[in-house]
């Protein structure tokens, strides 16, 4: 059995850049260690990261060499200390988003069974943030943690079709809805409550008490990571949502154009206003890569994410790419992250690691 000792003994073979090996220097965080699988991170200075990749690699390579080990996800992450300069106007922009209204809040109940909840938003529609809320819930219970999913887009829940979740929910002795078993996640969807063809016409009142019960009415069982995949916008369910439910972190999804990234500046400015820590940035349909020839097409523009997270020096958590096998997967209720040896499986699992690291960094 691999011991996290064990792999913390593997990298004080290796040397930081001022000589001391990475476990002393206080460079490694986020160890874990599930069956054969180690994933853990780096944390460097953000002025230094691009000539940090060879020290990555020489941390997989020691990790590999125990006993047992078949693979190792190590990730570099930034600290945020030193930030190039922001013109006047960047300056005022993070100003103002970063301001927070002062009017009283409801008391936020915790919900039973669940320690911590982690939002995924956009903003907007057809960014794929149901694809990457179902993928990243996937990595994130290969940790070991345990892991539940949560469709609270009661308008156009997609969570049943992408996890194959078929029928009604069953009901225990406390009238509380029992979760669906997807491998070994916890689900639960509005899509399983209401027929599959049928439109959820609600007002917005009616539509956030159902979102109640999907989170205070389902028997929850020792969740660690609730993954809620929200709805687009900023209306009454985000709002509901996040004044009552404790929320650890919201990640934000967005594909490279224009378009989509003001959008998820209009949803991280409401975050912002209720107090919602905004964990990182994820860039969906980065780009396209040919097979054959391994060259990038990048159809919606490059870089767009990412340079928004470093204007709001936010962490920038990576780039899925265009892939057939992402949108297949996701269609047959088989997600491609589901297999650990695939390259989607292996980018969620390096972005599962570096959300751990920010919530754990956070005190989450």
């Amino acid at each position: 059995m691999i011991k996290k000792e064990d792999v913390l003994e593997a990298l004080q073979t290796i040397k930081a850049s001022n000589n001391a090996d990475v476990v002393t220097a206080g460079i490694v965080s986020s160890v874990v260690v599930r069956g054969d699988s180690v994933g853990f991170a780096l944390e460097v200075d953000a002025s230094g990261a691009n000539n940090m990749e060879d020290l990555r690699k020489s941390c997989e390579t020691a990790v590999k060499k125990l006993a047992g080990v078949k693979k190792v996800t190590a990730v570099l992450t930034t600290t945020r200390g030193e930030q190039p300069a922001k013109s006047e106007r960047q300056q005022a922009e993070t100003a103002k988003s970063a301001k927070v209204d002062m009017l009283p809040r409801p008391a936020k109940n915790p919900v039973p069974g669940v320690k911590k909840i982690i939002l995924v938003a956009a903003g907007k529609g057809g960014v794929g943030k149901s694809t990457v809320a179902v993928n990243l819930a996937i990595s994130l219970a290969r940790t070991g943690s345990r892991v539940g999913i949560l469709d609270a887009d009661v308008y156009g829940p997609s969570i049943p079709k992408m996890l194959n979740l078929k029928g009604k929910p069953e009901v225990d002795g406390y009238k509380r809805l029992t979760p669906f078993k997807a491998g070994n996640m916890q689900a639960m969807s509005m899509g399983n409550l209401i027929d599959e063809d049928r439109a959820a016409v609600w007002r917005g009142p009616m539509a956030t008490k159902a979102l109640y019960q999907l989170f205070h009415g389902v028997s929850w069982e020792k969740v660690d990571y609730l993954v809620v995949d929200m709805p687009p916008g900023t209306g009454d369910i985000q709002l509901s949502l996040a004044e009552n439910f404790p929320v650890s972190g919201a990640i934000m999804v967005s594909t490279p154009q224009d378009v989509a990234l003001a959008d998820v500046r209009k949803a991280m400015d409401m975050f912002r206003k209720v107090n919602i820590p905004i964990l990182g940035i994820i860039e969906n349909m980065s780009y396209f890569e040919d097979k054959e020839s391994g060259n990038r097409s990048y159809i919606f523009g490059k870089d767009g994410a990412k340079k928004l997270a470093d204007n709001q020096s936010l962490e920038f958590l990576g780039e899925i790419p265009l892939m057939q096998s992402i949108c297949e997967g996701g269609d047959n209720g088989k997600p491609a992250g589901a297999d650990a040896t695939s390259k989607v499986g292996a980018i969620f699992d390096e972005i599962a690691v570096k959300i751990l690291h920010r919530l754990k960094g956070s005190g989450s």
